[in-house]
């Protein structure tokens, strides 16, 4: 299993590696651009409040830290997480040089961070690409104060029987488009097959359960194709 999680996440940090400076054009061209209104509505749940401390983990090219900045009036913190140095200086360049944000090139399941210390655990499209969920979730609950907030935003599984065949074949065309655009489809073969392999909404909600995660709940977004789970460390 050990070996297995290795091998997973060599593959993950090459995948994004050669395609983080199309990072952004793709998602705009792989969700239609719908991936934009999937993150508001995810802060939005949230509600953060102002003078508080968010972590986002795995948190790419900073399109959640900067909402989040946003929605608080940048009255707040933010840590930005994420292994990828490249994306993380992307992640810079979207942020306020005023704002009060920094960034860490660590792993989801091994925070640099002191028990109990934020107020919000964020992680959008990220969760399903750690080598050990578990070791995810338990440090994310670590880290967490108690009160504090986990919010995942993860692709899933599509409830509606014509939208997922539908969905299925859309799917098919993206590594051409990656191809077409990026110069390689191979990333977004391995993106095609991690999205199939993730949990449903209802595997997942056991998993946060399982480390004493309180008050957890998901809401489907798109028909299920993406889904927000929500929980609370208390």
């Amino acid at each position: 299993m050990k070996t297995h999680h290795k091998n997973n996440e060599r593959l993950v940090t090459k995948v994004f590696q050669d395609v983080f400076d199309k990072y952004d054009l793709m998602n705009d061209l792989m969700s239609l651009g719908i991936h934009r209104l999937w993150k508001k509505n995810f802060i939005n749940w949230l509600n953060p409040q102002e003078n508080t401390t968010l972590i986002d983990v795995a948190s790419g090219t900073g399109d959640i830290a900067k909402l989040y900045l946003n929605k608080i009036n940048y009255k707040g913190t933010v840590y930005c997480v994420d292994e990828n140095k490249e994306m993380l200086n992307l992640n810079r360049k979207k942020i306020k040089k005023d704002a009060n944000v920094k960034w860490f090139c660590n792993s989801a399941e091994e925070l640099p961070f002191k028990n109990n210390h934020f107020d919000y655990y964020t992680i959008s499209f990220g969760i399903r690409n750690v080598s050990n969920i578990n070791n995810a979730l338990k440090e994310a609950h670590r880290v967490l104060k108690p009160g504090g907030r986990f919010l995942c935003l993860e692709f899933s599984k599509v409830k509606n029987e014509i939208l997922n065949r539908f969905y299925k074949i859309y799917s098919k065309s993206i590594p051409q488009i990656g191809k077409f655009v990026v110069g390689k489809s191979e990333p977004y073969e391995y993106l095609i097959s991690s999205i199939e392999e993730f949990h449903s909404q209802d595997e997942f909600f056991e998993k946060i359960k399982k480390q004493n995660f309180m008050n957890i709940s998901y809401r489907n977004l798109s028909g299920g194709i993406v889904a927000i789970h929500s929980a609370w460390k208390v």
